[in-house]
């Protein structure tokens, strides 16, 4: 029979939820909201929502497209392709898409006499009877189905690429689509004499994308009068508020039943909720259980927690108990940022930076308000940082995430005592640390819960409000000190699922909506775990709503989007535009300045534009959105993070001071192309800018490629690229040069090359990257992956006393296999600085600084003033090995050409010696001009830079042994 609109389904009985059963999991993927009325609107609308508008509805007449675009990797999940399985067991895979109102779309052949019919079990009770009358038993709504002869739509198509081969089925007109989708659904083909061929559970991204879109308030709304909570809910079939009066009761103080209105679940409650917790419980099918399951689950929206997040809770976030003194008027007292091209970046975990540093009290380290505290060591040394020209602190999640207990008094610790009197190379340090990692204090956090909330464990208090107003004065300190704050986002995926998981949120309360899934019906796994699919249309606004949120509600100033290729393209745009349309007057913050930057790593299911063109590196051009030059990271140092530990690039030795590492006959061929990369990197990878390659030819950006024949330059302007050579990821920057170096090198020539590898960064156009420590010679004992390997292996020494190097093998689980390279090196003493290394590469790094914001010519704001002023010289098949040499002109006042940017310099040479001797350099277009050593370089600490010469009348310049030396020409007064 068919279930028609004026059928009464909502009289429907929905049982209770039963126990799970013992059958194969499944999970679903998200659908996407279109069109919906939205609930009544509350008496004060909750801000932020003002810029979604609602997709078109799918367009029911089809139309022909153009071949399908394959996702080029398959998912990680390790249930994501499973074995052909007999029909009894296919409920638990979801094959068939609903895309839009009126279309379900099945890679299914019915042949010509064959048939397809939608099921539908409200109490989901769908089973499969056995023998010739094999078919679907159970159901309350069966309906068939009739193919479309014309294929899918092309709206379809472009919203789901990988499905674009699929045949479309109609779904007759008429039909209660609304009241199904809260149902158990199948579809099945049958042959001509009736058997059954084929069954499938559904995808419900299309349809109810299509019906349920909505731009109007969702969590909880606080008004004069009342506090109201609106759910996004539409597969729900009952949603009710637990409302809690504190944490010390187990029983609810009230329990709300929520009404629905097109989707969305809402009940209007009394101010008395304030400062108190809720959590929703709602009856829903799950497809991973193949049942009408109870869940329960705190509010997506939420914006306050409980101790790792057990319950949400009722805040307002702008009373102002919660502001510390000054907050409103932060937006006027920000640093200045003139240009985003005048941004450079210093990464930093919350808990690195006070765990170890004993000027910090105890209750405050590892913590928000560390970062209050006027004269730390860690304060002191981010002072300096800025003084000298860092304008943006990038904190690694500062989110509500999984991994660490946010109650302190449950964590567990290793006695520091005992981890020193082992040995430099010692297998026990890493078996104490692993043995407790879990239960520590320490994970630098990308296992999102909550995006919405600050981590708990951070907060001196992580029930109430404490967390929101120390994040707050955080944010606020460091903008007094000159720092402007970026946050890293997670918005690829989040660490649970299903029904039952204590960290699943999104996935119980809207099953399959938010989680990406492949063509089995499975979550993918690519980005680590659940990936989530902002091609939906309401995991795009969540996200949305989240940005706005931090700017608004927390006043950053920044956001680094972890895997942002996982993220569609077009949300990246829309997010950029948002942010955009906050102003001062009427938002409280310039949302103008707020510069946004990430990952455009293209793999996995996505690749390849697979889902939607999505926001890898290829496909950010022109968008003014930053994404990290791996690149310039691979060429500096050698090899990929993937590949051989020894590899060296160009500053680590490549032919210039081998290693035993055997890098073949293309070696020299390795090291002119290197330089290629980085030349192209310094010129802020831009994909049309033009230089001279190795081979001696004239070419663009685009056209130097990397060994997979990808073009290095990518970019259209300098703030679209991200340069950098360590970040978080793998080993520090003094690790890696000291694993990739000779054995037999001084440490004093280790601690030159890495200031060599920031000094490239520093120089380059685009936006510098900084990791925390680097300016210090940070080691982490050689750890490639020191995500959970506690504060003994990332601890971080403010005092400058140590860099961490040898403090033990790294932790067993990612470093065995390299233990053997590992050990002789942290065994061996003449590896590891002294404090008076670290103060020199302190100094120096700050001398990188203060030569970048000497003049504007380091920071060019547009592709045209990067082609017109940047020249690369010593290029070309007879150049000088491992040594790059780039020049910036600036104009003259009043003379024709170049306009005047720099009223100090109107001409700048950079020199970058990689090599272990000296090197002497002559150019005839350098010739007779009234260059001298940089005045940072001449008042430096640093005696080997000082020894750097320029002779006018023959164009010679001589630098020392792996030194970048900066030439300047002060202009005529």
């Amino acid at each position: 029979m068919t279930l028609l609109r004026s059928s009464p389904f909502a009289f429907l009985h929905l049982h209770s939820p039963t126990a799970l059963t013992s059958k194969p999991q499944a999970h679903f993927p998200p659908p996407r909201p279109t069109t919906s009325s939205p609930p009544p609107s509350p008496s004060s609308p909750q801000r932020r929502h003002l810029f979604f508008s609602r997709p078109k509805p799918l367009l029911s007449r089809p139309l022909h497209a153009p071949p399908l675009l394959r996702c080029s990797a398959p998912s990680m999940s390790a249930e994501s392709s499973p074995a052909h399985s007999q029909l009894k067991d296919s409920l638990v895979y979801s094959r068939a898409y609903w895309v839009s109102e009126l279309i379900i779309a099945w890679n299914v052949d019915v042949g010509i006499n064959g048939s397809l019919y939608l099921f539908a079990s409200k109490n989901a009770s769908l089973s499969l009877m056995e023998g010739e009358d094999a078919g679907l038993q159970g159901h309350d709504v069966k309906v068939k189905l009739e193919e479309d002869s014309y294929g899918l739509p092309q709206n379809v198509i472009e919203k789901f690429p990988h499905i674009r081969d699929y045949r479309a089925f109609k779904v007759p007109p008429g039909l209660d689509v609304k009241g199904l989708l809260k149902c158990q659904l199948a579809v099945a083909a049958f042959d001509f004499d009736g058997k059954c061929s084929s069954i499938t559970g559904l995808q419900l991204p299309g349809v109810l994308d299509e019906l349920f879109s909505y731009s109007g308030p969702l969590g909880a709304v606080f008004s004069s009068e009342a506090i109201s909570l609106f759910l996004w809910a539409p597969t729900a079939q009952t949603v009710r508020a637990c409302i809690y009066k504190d944490l010390s009761v187990g029983s609810p103080l009230e329990i709300v039943q929520l009404e629905e209105t097109n989707g969305v679940w809402s009940t209007k409650g009394s101010k008395s909720w304030d400062g108190c917790y809720y959590v929703y419980e709602i009856s829903v099918y799950h497809p991973s259980t193949l049942q009408i399951v109870k869940c329960l689950a705190n509010d997506p929206y939420a914006r306050g927690l409980s101790a790792n997040g057990s319950r949400t809770l009722f805040v307002n976030l702008d009373s102002d108990i919660l502001k510390p003194q000054g907050w409103d008027k932060l937006a006027d007292e920000k640093p200045d940022v003139l240009s985003f091209s005048d941004i450079s970046i210093y990464e930093l975990n919350v808990r690195d930076f006070s765990a170890s540093d004993y000027t910090v009290s105890n209750e405050f380290r590892g913590g928000y308000l560390a970062f209050t505290l006027q004269d730390s060591a860690g304060v002191c040394h981010l002072r300096k940082l800025s003084d000298a020209g860092i304008t943006h602190l990038h904190l690694l999640p500062t989110f509500q995430f999984a991994g660490v207990d946010d109650e302190k008094e449950k964590w567990k610790s290793v006695d520091t005592e005992i981890l020193e009197k082992f040995s430099p190379d010692s297998e026990e340090q890493q078996a104490l640390i692993t043995s407790i990692q879990n239960e520590d204090g320490y994970n630098w956090g990308y296992n999102p819960v909550f995006w919405g909330v600050p981590k708990g464990s951070y907060a001196s208090n992580p029930n109430g409000s404490c967390r929101i107003v120390e994040f707050r004065r955080m944010v606020q300190a460091l903008n007094h000190i000159g720092l402007r704050v970026v946050l890293d986002v997670v918005y690829n995926h989040l660490h649970g699922s299903g029904p039952s998981d204590e960290n699943s949120i999104l996935d119980k309360i809207v099953p399959g909506y938010y989680l990406r899934r492949n063509t089995d019906g499975f979550i993918e796994h690519s980005t680590c775990m659940n990936n989530t699919a902002s091609e939906h249309f309401m995991v795009e606004r969540l996200i949305l709503d989240d940005l706005l949120h931090w700017v608004v509600d927390y006043k950053v100033d920044g956001f680094r989007f972890d895997l942002m290729g996982h993220i569609m393209k077009r949300t990246m745009m829309k997010a950029k535009h948002a942010l955009c349309s906050l102003t001062k007057e009427g938002d409280g913050v310039d949302g103008s300045s707020v510069y946004i930057y990430g990952e455009g790593w293209d793999f996995g299911e996505v690749a390849k534009n697979g889902r939607g063109i999505n926001a890898s590196q290829c496909n950010l051009f022109g968008t003014r959105i930053g994404s990290f030059n791996d690149r310039i990271r691979d060429a500096i140092l050698g090899g990929s993070p993937f590949g051989h530990p020894l590899q060296q690039g160009f500053i680590t030795g490549l032919v210039l001071q081998p290693n035993d590492h055997d890098h073949g006959t293309a070696a020299g061929d390795m090291l002119a192309a290197s330089k290629d990369h980085i030349q192209v990197g310094m010129a802020a990878n831009l994909r049309d800018f033009v230089l001279t390659n190795c081979e001696g030819k004239e070419v663009k950006g685009s056209e130097v490629t990397t060994y997979d024949r990808s073009p290095v330059g990518y970019a259209s302007h300098p703030t679209e690229t991200v340069n950098y050579v360590s970040a978080h990821d793998n080993e520090t920057l003094f690790d890696i040069i000291s694993l990739k170096t000779p054995m037999g090198i001084s440490v004093d020539e280790r601690c030159r090359i890495n200031h060599l590898a920031t000094s490239i960064i520093a120089l380059s156009q685009g936006i510098p990257f900084f990791h925390s420590g680097d300016e210090m010679l940070r080691s982490k004992s050689l750890d490639r992956d020191s995500y959970n390997s506690g504060d003994w292996f990332n601890r971080l020494d403010f005092t400058y006393n140590s860099n961490n190097w040898g403090v033990g093998l790294p932790p067993k689980e990612k470093n065995e296999k390299s233990w053997p390279l590992i050990k002789p090196r942290l065994a061996d003493p003449l590896f590891k600085p002294q404090r008076s290394h670290i103060l020199s590469a302190v100094e120096n790094f700050s001398d990188l600084l203060r030569i970048r914001y000497s003049s504007p010519l380091f920071r060019l704001r547009t592709e045209n003033a990067v082609q017109e002023r940047v020249r690369f010289h010593n290029t070309g098949s007879s150049s000088i090995p491992g040594v790059i040499v780039m020049s910036i002109e600036d104009g003259h006042e009043g003379l024709p050409g170049l306009s005047q940017l720099d009223p100090i310099y109107s001409y700048v040479v950079v020199i970058i010696n990689a090599r272990p001797t000296e090197v002497s350099f002559t150019s005839p277009a350098l010739r007779a001009r009234t260059l001298v050593l940089h005045p940072v370089q001449l008042r430096s600490t640093d005696q080997v830079v000082k020894a750097s010469t320029y002779d006018a009348s023959t164009g010679c310049f001589v630098v020392p042994s792996r030194t970048t030396s900066v030439f300047v020409e002060r202009r005529k007064f």
